[in-house]
């Protein structure tokens, strides 16, 4: 049932895309109004700088989840084994990040790109979104569950912290740091309110972003509309079916689905 709620938008979503935008503005129940046509996939790529976003989203969502996967690890890790002063109230913080809503952010983090004079940089889009204390949260969850006898063992055999972390605590991680990185580039990709915010040059908008303003630029268009929100929506679902039987064990193994 959940399954058909989220298919049958997306297959109207598919099929009006396939439509002549006379057919797609047309009255009706059926997103099937007549003939198939590529015709809106060829006026989005002919009206803009397809290729171009799509290499902006490729490098920015593998830069934002790349570098906080491995931020996220070893603050996950530092705050689970960690025996420093003040550990407890940093764990505490990060719980208390968890719950600020990211929009009372924007003033605040726009004001730093400024002064950083990062506007209409990719640093000014990755930077901000490689923040994330959720994904911090459930790493350190998942850490805390690892017997801590594993590391004393390698330890007594000689090995450095550093070679504890790397030889026993993170291939037995390896579930949770993959659903955490499949997380992470789903919300990059699909983040559109600050790339749009930080962005002014076309030539450095992401896929979303970009997508947005080729409707802008002619107007109220159904077909293009429709099959600017199949491009966008293509890559993440080509992704999550090749991953999706190791996105669902680690949800279930880790819970976090639920964290």
């Amino acid at each position: 049932m959940f399954a058909a709620a989220w298919l049958l938008p997306f297959a109207w979503t598919l099929l009006s895309s396939l439509q002549s935008e006379q057919d797609a503005a047309s009255p009706g129940l059926s997103p099937i109004k007549g003939p198939l046509t590529l015709q809106a996939y060829r006026d989005i790529f002919d009206g803009g700088n397809v290729p171009i976003w799509a290499f902006n989203s490729v490098l920015i969502t593998g830069a934002v989840t790349v570098i906080t996967v491995v931020v996220s690890t070893l603050a996950a890790y530092g705050l689970s084994r960690g025996t420093f002063r003040g550990r407890r109230a940093l764990v505490a913080v990060t719980v208390a990040a968890i719950l600020v809503p990211p929009q009372l952010l924007i003033v605040p983090l726009f004001q730093q790109m400024l002064a950083f004079n990062l506007v209409d940089t990719y640093w000014a889009v990755i930077l901000p979104q490689t923040v994330a204390p959720m994904m911090v949260f459930v790493l350190k969850r998942f850490f805390d569950a690892i017997p801590r006898e594993l590391e004393e063992a390698a330890r007594l055999d000689g090995a450095s912290d550093l070679q504890v972390f790397r030889s026993v605590v993170l291939p037995l991680s390896r579930p949770i740091v993959a659903a955490v990185s499949v997380f992470v580039l789903i919300g990059a990709w699909n983040n559109f309110l600050w790339p749009y915010i930080v962005t002014n040059d076309p030539d450095l908008m992401t896929l979303p972003v970009g997508l947005a303003t080729v409707k802008d630029t002619f107007g109220l268009v159904y077909a293009q509309s429709m099959a600017s929100a199949v491009v966008a929506a293509a890559p993440l679902i080509v992704v999550f079916l090749f991953f999706q039987r190791r996105v669902v064990r680690s949800v279930a193994t880790t819970g976090l689905g639920g964290a």
